[in-house]
């Protein structure tokens, strides 16, 4: 064996300050038993729920009323005829997909599809403006292609500081769109933005737990949205029976 793969091999047994502290039954040189690991896994899995759950409720509780109001405000654009473009980076892109594929194909039948894109989708859009424009662009060029007044702006951010989310904001509102950030932490940029309209904050300083308070959120947004325009519609269909 080479020196470099006795040292590799010895990285591989040693593991990183990382691997040490959230995976340490991998560590135990084979004295943990099936059972000391199984416990661990459990331990770590229920500790993620409390903190995920603790999330879900401060984000309750800072961001309810926005919440509802930003679900008002969707469900009118919506029923005069808004299309939702909803963007964000990595895990926040995946996330912005989910939101536009929830509201184009809804999972109950008693709710009605409503039209989103999603800005990540065409790749060779995002790298085009990427490439020619700049990053911070990949966004903004969609907006100003595909927005129009009365349109809906979903940003999602964790941190609330990314550019290119900041700057499709902006341009959303000079063309009219109503806005909506999700951050997490403090709410960062977003938050402090004259150009969102409804900031809603996950208050937690963990990226994946952040993450899943948000996929909260919008999914909370959608159930509220999908209420309002079936109460809507319930009562324009009475008024019309009354006439």
């Amino acid at each position: 064996m080479t020196e470099k793969q006795t040292e590799k091999q010895a990285q591989n047994t040693e593991g990183s300050e990382y691997d040490r502290l959230f995976y340490p039954y991998l560590f135990a040189g084979g004295k943990a038993s099936l059972e000391e690991v199984l416990k661990q896994v459990q331990h770590s899995t229920l500790e993620k729920c409390r903190e995920v759950i603790a999330l879900r409720r401060a984000t309750l509780a800072t961001s309810r009323q926005p919440l509802l109001a930003a679900a008002e405000a969707m469900a009118r654009a919506f029923a005069a005829g808004a299309t939702l473009l909803a963007f964000g980076n990595g895990g926040s892109t995946t996330d912005a997909q989910d939101l536009v594929t929830d509201l184009l194909h809804p999972p109950f039948a008693h709710w009605r599809p409503l039209p989103a894109i999603a800005l990540t989708n065409d790749i060779a859009v995002v790298t085009a403006v990427g490439n020619d424009v700049g990053f911070e662009n990949i966004f903004t060029r969609q907006i100003i292609a595909f927005g129009r007044p009365g349109d809906i702006a979903v940003g999602i951010s964790t941190s609330g500081n990314s550019l290119n989310v900041l700057q499709a904001f902006e341009q959303a509102k000079k063309q009219g769109l109503l806005t909506i950030g999700l951050a997490g932490y403090d709410g960062g940029k977003t938050r402090r933005s004259a150009a969102v309209d409804f900031c809603l904050v996950s208050p937690g300083d963990h990226i994946p737990r952040i993450q899943e308070a948000q996929a909260t959120v919008y999914h909370a947004l959608i159930e509220l949205v999908q209420t309002l325009l079936i109460t809507q519609k319930e009562r324009a269909d009475s008024d019309e029976v009354r006439r």
